[in-house]
């Protein structure tokens, strides 16, 4: 599946293991990605891609405050389908 900036991934290596985050850009061969918290918006975690999983979620990952980050996150994790920041792709 490809990493499309606003794609929740799942951290497979690391720190933050097995917790969701969000593309939100790209550095050569990496991944930036940042979950609001841990990782603002402002200061993204670069990882590589095989230390990810993707899901076929998809959050607005652009221009959004770090808790309105937070916020579509968990609504993607929890299967909240009322939040319209979250999108299910195919």
């Amino acid at each position: 599946m490809e990493l499309a900036k606003g794609t929740v991934v799942i951290s497979r290596a690391g720190r933050d293991k097995g917790k969701a985050l969000a593309v939100v850009g790209y550095e050569g061969d990496f991944v930036l990605v940042a979950d609001g918290k841990e990782r603002p918006i402002a200061k993204p975690k670069k990882k590589n891609r095989m230390h990810l999983t993707a899901t076929r979620k998809k959050v607005r990952a652009s221009g959004v405050s770090d808790r309105a980050l937070r916020r579509a996150l968990a609504a993607a994790m929890n299967g909240t389908p009322e939040d319209k920041s979250v999108q299910e792709s195919e």
